[in-house]
């Protein structure tokens, strides 16, 4: 079938597109949004993929689901559109930037600066019935990002994927940690940052330090 998905990407996962599994995901996805306000807008569901090409890719971090609040999901994981609020693992997560790399508080909470550098911000699932999180889960779109993961394992090299909650650091059987860098730590949203288990991870400035060792240039986290 056809997919509306980055070319560069487009070609490492068209057989997935065809498999009975996608065929059935996509028919739910497209009743879902006919029926009901879904997250992100149509033309975002795969803007991770359109902002980070497969060729440019060096960074992975993995979310779980969308934001299903009002017009907050941009199709990147952890980010929300220009000029809305921060919503609490955001503001953990600029926070420990700030403390790590010495860099002022962002003031918007996009993040396809970082996309366009090399980051895929992948969340597990990509769509969400408005106001009714998870509602999208279990309904194949995990397998398809499975998939990913996989392909990404398989075919690149020094890749720097960041775990961020036991949700993600179940992701790290799908990489090949031979090859690859794995950093874990305690998820950013308040109830495990206040536990501490997310203050003070350093993977901004481990992860560029990684990317140094393999010569690929750092990312500008600001």
């Amino acid at each position: 079938m056809e997919v509306n998905i980055n070319d560069n990407w487009k070609s490492k996962l068209k057989g997935e597109f065809e498999k009975p599994y996608f065929v059935q995901l996509a028919k739910f996805v497209k009743e879902e949004y006919s029926k009901h306000k879904c997250y992100p807008n149509g033309k975002q569901i795969f803007a991770a993929f359109d902002w980070c090409s497969f060729d440019d890719l060096k960074v992975v971090i993995i979310g779980q689901d969308p934001y299903h609040g009002e017009g907050q999901a941009n199709g990147l994981c952890f980010s929300v559109n220009d000029g809305l609020s921060h919503p609490p693992s955001l503001i953990n997560i600029f926070k420990e930037i700030q403390s790590d790399m010495d860099l002022p508080y962002p003031q918007s909470g996009n993040l396809e600066r970082w996309a366009k550098q090399g980051v895929l911000l992948l969340n597990a699932t990509l769509t969400v019935k408005a106001n009714s999180a998870g509602s999208h889960q279990n309904k194949g779109w995990e397998r398809f990002t499975d998939q990913v993961i996989k392909t990404i394992s398989d075919q690149k090299n020094s890749v720097v994927f960041l775990l961020w909650g036991g949700f993600a650091k179940q992701k790290a059987k799908l990489i090949n940690s031979q090859k690859h860098h794995l950093l874990t730590s305690g998820h950013p949203s308040p109830l495990s940052a206040n536990r501490g288990y997310w203050f003070g991870n350093k993977h901004f400035s481990k992860t560029n330090f990684l990317l140094q060792q393999a010569g690929m240039e750092v990312v500008d986290w600001s």
